[in-house]
């Protein structure tokens, strides 16, 4: 028997014997569960009262709170012990796979070639550049191995060269706060120099005249994007200036380019609503202007080409998207001319501009479509594609004067492709096919298909599926589900060596495309937010029904995902239908909604209004509370559960899946598995490293594997 833990008496400790929990090893030593202190804290509005006897947990500095966290991992550490060589051996599987001295395909801007590129037993990239030629000599413009030396977490983001290519402005995180500071180096003699541009997004941009940079400052406490700050080379931080403050705490800001390199670009965004200032390039002292007046709930992203702005919009109900035109002088919404009309049935996703060319993004009945056309209409035609689970993006095109597209082809049967495509004459290059190492990968030996699933109201939700052919599919197969479903964020079947480590044991991998992702189109997106939220949670649920009733597995081999926003839906999942699943995993979830959307010192809180609601709002109060995952915690037997966060995660604050699972220890009524494991070093993202984060994974594998009894 282990020795008992010894914790601060703010842990009262229950015992639980391992040996009686009924998905435990028989071999398992008996352990104190550690379960946290109630302090009964009132929350009343709308004359409600709910009671929080976790609320103590938001204190990141409280000793007690990081000796609850402690001991959470210690008992996950514990009760995992056995899996530990399999998580190694899974780790090392899925690195095997991957290509370790690795290089991007380049890319050629201002005369030069990028590359990004890998060493072997290195986690960290390293970014070069050649002149003219691929065959120059390598210029290392930062070694990010170097850099990351000393520091548990390391990301490097924004890296943004100066037009005479002298210059290069980056941000480094060193956290995981996603608070970067941006530096600047010199390629010619490779000093970085010291001044430090603090609390910033890490991206920045560069005026014409080589001297002048933009960027983005965050809210220190709310880390709201909310300020926009010039800054001249070789002055101090302390001296830059304000050019734009975003005062509507419902909105962010960012600051960028555009591909003609004629206009420095403000953006500002809400949920719902977008609104832009511009300014020439070549004119950084000049003030930014308006592009057209902020609208609530008109959306658009803007595009310049030769004297005109592309506008793609929901103008006038344009639901799926529309493009507009208009003249660079006068550019507010009273102008727009429609260039690509509205359909009900297709939406517009983006657009990408050359001298010749212009290739629109749609998404039609789910699947990516690539159009191309000539300018002077000479010449239009569609990519063709033969396959209902794949992704096709445009890529990196920097290089406006240009006849080569080049983009992305991946399906869950094949790996990641770039691809040039020469529009005039269609004829296509791939210039890189991911490598998948070890031998055994071969696309032919895996199926996958999509099908659709009925929900309660009648809705169809499709769902795409993949496994290995010998896999058999019955009640006994184990099926490993994912979903996401917010801010029309759409999860595209896409490749995965790392999922192979699945579909190699048996297991099926879906994707259910639920309602608040964008995969049907706006509407679909529109149809689970706000008070109708709900919509996600059911179509997840209905599609675990239609996969259990049609035999692609059954309740004690099924098993759920979300992260995110998607480990609030797995949240809602596990209290509205526990007994679908053997086994949920819900990584850094958004749990104690209604709390949290009260708070508007949390970070995105303000920004989040659009998605959620306002529960300010008795109506949206009231919604939210009925199916927030905290709050809808009862006594009933939960699947086994495996819930992860990081202390430093800047989205989803680290008490929320704390304060759930020390609930749930309160009230579930099974023996059943739960973990909260918490990465004291980490935030939203998991760890840094190319291959660091490949043991989070490996955890969380081993987790489904071991309940299925499928570890050595």
């Amino acid at each position: 028997m282990i020795p008992t833990m010894k914790y601060p008496a703010v842990l009262l400790l229950s015992v639980i014997l391992a040996a009686s929990c009924q998905n435990q090893k028989k071999d398992m030593p008996a352990l104190e569960t550690p379960t946290a202190k109630k302090i009964p804290k009132e929350l009343s509005l709308h004359g409600d009262v709910r009671v929080d006897d976790y609320y103590w947990m938001n204190q990141r500095e409280d000793p007690e709170v990081i000796a609850y966290l402690e001991s959470e991992n210690a008992y996950y550490n514990t009760l995992t012990a056995h899996t530990k060589d399999f998580q190694e051996e899974l780790f090392q599987e899925m690195k095997s796979r991957i290509k370790e001295d690795d290089s991007s395909v380049p890319y050629k801007q201002s005369g030069y070639w990028y590359i990004t590129r890998y060493e072997t037993g290195k986690e960290y990239p390293i970014y070069s550049r050649k002149k003219e030629s691929l065959e120059a000599k390598e210029e290392i413009i930062f070694n990010c191995n170097e850099l990351a030396k000393g520091h548990e977490f390391f990301n490097l983001r924004g890296v943004t060269v100066s037009p005479d290519n002298t210059m290069a402005a980056f941000g480094t995180d060193t956290v995981s706060r996603r608070q970067y500071h941006i530096q600047i180096k010199n390629l010619v003699t490779g000093e970085v120099y010291p001044d430090k541009i603090e609390n910033t997004t890490g991206s920045a941009v560069w005026a014409s005249d080589n001297k002048t940079l933009f960027y983005t400052k965050k809210d220190p406490v709310t880390l709201r994007s909310d300020k926009i700050y010039k800054h001249k080379l070789g002055t101090s931080a302390d001296e830059d200036v304000l050019v734009f403050h975003e005062a509507d705490e419902t909105f962010g800001t960012y600051v960028y380019k555009s591909k003609s390199k004629k206009y420095i670009i403000i953006g500002s965004y809400s949920t719902l609503t977008s609104d832009f200032r511009i300014l020439k390039a070549d004119e950084p002292d000049g003030e930014f202007r308006s592009f057209s007046p902020r609208e609530r709930g008109l959306e658009y992203s803007i595009y310049h080409y030769g004297s005109d702005f592309y506008v793609l919009t929901n103008k006038d109900g344009a639901t799926n998207f529309k493009l507009m035109r208009v003249g660079e002088d006068n550019t507010a919404a009273e102008f727009w001319e429609e260039f690509i009309p509205h359909r009900e049935d297709v939406l517009l996703e983006d657009i990408d501009i050359f001298k010749d060319y212009y290739v629109l993004s749609e998404r039609d009945n789910g699947l990516n479509k690539l159009k191309i056309t000539r300018w002077d209409n000479k010449d239009s035609y569609y990519l063709p594609f033969d396959n209902e689970t794949y992704i096709a993006y445009a890529y990196t095109n920097p290089d406006f004067d240009t006849e080569y597209l080049r983009y992305v082809y991946n399906a869950m049967t094949s790996p990641y492709s770039i691809i040039d495509l020469n529009m005039r004459t269609k004829e296509k290059e791939v210039k890189k096919e991911q490598e998948v190492l070890g031998g055994k990968y071969k696309k032919e030996n895996y199926t996958s298909e999509r099908v659709w699933a009925t929900a309660r109201d009648g809705v169809k939700v499709p769902i795409s599926l993949v496994y290995h052919k010998n896999t058999e599919l019955n009640e006994d197969t184990p099926l490993f589900q994912y979903a996401y479903g917010s801010y029309g964020s759409t999860s595209d079947p896409y490749f995965s060596t790392v999922r192979l480590s699945l579909l190699d044991r048996g297991y099926v991998y879906a994707i259910a495309h639920v309602r608040g992702g964008q995969y049907l189109g706006r509407p679909w997106y529109e149809d689970g937010k706000l008070l109708k939220k709900k919509n996600t949670f059911t179509d997840f649920i209905d599609c675990s029904k239609f996969l259990i009733e049609n035999k692609y597995t059954s309740p004690s081999h099924h098993y759920a995902y979300g992260g995110s926003a998607g480990g609030l839906l797995m949240g809602a999942v596990v209290n509205m239908a526990p007994e679908l699943y053997n086994g949920v995993i819900a990584a850094v979830p958004f749990v104690d909604v209604v709390t949290t959307m009260l708070d508007d010192s949390i970070p995105l809180t303000t920004g989040e209004y659009d998605e959620w609601g306002n529960p300010n709002d008795k109506e949206y109060y009231d919604y939210m509370k009925s199916y927030s995952p905290y709050d809808n915690v009862k006594a009933m037997d939960y699947p086994n559960l495996y819930v992860s966060t990081g202390l430093h995660d800047s989205q989803v604050q680290y008490w929320e899946p704390a304060k759930w699972v020390a609930k749930l220890r309160e009230y579930k009524t099974d023996n059943n598995l739960l973990f909260l494991d918490t990465n004291m070093d980490a935030g939203h993202g998991g760890a840094s490293g190319r291959f660091e984060a490949l043991k989070e994974t490996a955890k969380e594998y081993a987790f489904l594997l071991d309940l299925e009894g499928k570890t050595p």
